[in-house]
């Protein structure tokens, strides 16, 4: 990987803030966006905008190919069996509660259980409590050891003949632990019930290959990985996508539609009701396209590395303790250091330029099983550099220093 090089490609990286270079750790929020992803939204509202799929002039036709086109993009990305298997949504959130809500339609009564775990994100956990009080479903825990990982021991006893669904985070966006996921899932499918991935936090990260992993439903975002806001992926196996009912009503997702009875369209469109992002969905295929050049192999290694890196700079620094130490990782470290309060740590970092998330990071299950009210994160991407780092740990020595 060339750093420099990467980092040319990201405009907003050569910007100062406070009048300090811009140093972003704040990956595990959004990511920035590389120029080419810039460029393919200016170039498609000027050149091709046009609402997709029932125009019959020449822009909805090129604008059409775009967004269908992107599909291709998204299935070969995760290595679907086929394009109709990835259904277009506004982001990781939107597919799971997708998933929340027409799967406990279709497939569950009261008293079916659904399995969550203690560090999923909020995203994966109001939707099935909203499905608990709409259709009396149960949900159950598997609980997180110190290490932050999950108690896999625990997990296979949650299993009973009511258990319906696993619905569990890939890689966690407070703690960075990468779940065996293919090891989860196998057991899952020893008994009969299928595993729904938030993939919000690995998308960016790993090689995803969804028949590898034999998951049966995967949803990441598009602005974690290089791409625009508001537009996502929802993965799903055709057999599950064919048993579902659409999670929402309106145009596109019809084949016919009188006062009397509807009939739905064939997959993806199904569950796509309305005008999509075809914008985005254009710049999307643009951001994973990059990547892919890049190699997700080499940005794997290179976050690997700086987070091995920061991991020893950080706890060299007096009381400062990390959250999550699995040893297997992506590129998350989520801390606290003495009695400083995370708010105040974050904004005394922002006043040096240095961007880092504070808070319960949507995940306040897992604060409360720590014990903690939040943490300071910081999460890399490809272009950040062991530099930043060491600028990183500066500021945070300042801050101990001013708080004695």
């Amino acid at each position: 990987m060339d750093i420099h090089q990467i980092r040319e490609d990201f405009p907003i990286l050569s910007r100062e803030v406070y009048g300090k270079p811009l140093v972003y750790l704040d990956n595990a929020a959004t990511t920035q966006k590389p120029r080419q992803v810039i460029e393919t939204i200016t170039e498609a509202y000027y050149s091709v905008n046009a609402n997709v799929h029932r125009g019959v002039h020449f822009l909805s036709q090129e604008a059409t190919r775009l967004h269908e086109n992107s599909r291709e993009t998204a299935r070969r990305f995760l290595n679907a069996r086929e394009a109709r298997e990835v259904i277009f949504t506004r982001g990781t959130t939107e597919a799971i509660n997708l998933v929340a809500s027409s799967y406990t339609d279709a497939c569950m009564e009261p008293g079916d259980e659904v399995i969550l775990s203690e560090m999923e994100h909020h995203s994966n956990i109001v939707p099935w409590q909203l499905m608990a009080a709409r259709n009396g479903i149960a949900i159950k825990v598997v609980p997180v050891n110190d290490r932050g990982e999950l108690i896999l021991e625990e997990y296979e006893k949650l299993f009973s003949d009511r258990t319906r669904l696993v619905s569990l985070a890939h890689v966690s966006n407070v703690l960075g632990t990468i779940n065996p996921v293919k090891e989860i899932i196998a057991t899952a499918h020893a008994h009969g019930v299928p595993v729904m991935l938030d993939g919000a936090q690995s998308a960016p990260h790993l090689r995803i290959d969804v028949q590898d992993l034999d998951v049966d439903f995967y949803a990441f975002s598009g602005h974690k990985v290089y791409g625009p806001t508001g537009v996502g992926v929802l993965y799903g196996k055709e057999e599950w996508l064919d048993r579902l009912p659409p999670y929402q009503g309106g145009g596109e997702m019809i084949q016919t539609v009188s006062f009397e009875k509807t009939t739905f369209n064939e997959l993806p469109y199904k569950f796509e009701a309305g005008t999509p992002d075809y914008i985005g969905t254009t710049a999307l295929a643009t951001a994973l396209e990059y990547v892919e050049s890049v190699g997700i192999e080499a940005v794997a290694a290179w976050e690997h590395e700086l987070t091995r890196y920061a991991t020893e700079r950080l706890l060299a620094i007096d009381g400062l303790r990390i959250y999550g130490e699995s040893a297997h990782k992506s590129g998350v470290i989520s801390f606290l250091v003495g009695d400083i309060h995370p708010a105040d740590m974050g904004t005394i970092l922002d006043k040096l330029g240095i961007a880092v998330r504070t808070g319960h990071h949507c995940a306040q299950p897992l604060m409360d099983r720590f014990g903690i009210p939040g943490t300071v994160r910081a999460s890399f991407g490809m272009y950040n550099t062991k530099e930043e780092i060491q600028v990183l740990a500066a500021g945070i020595e300042r801050v101990v220093n001013m708080f004695g």
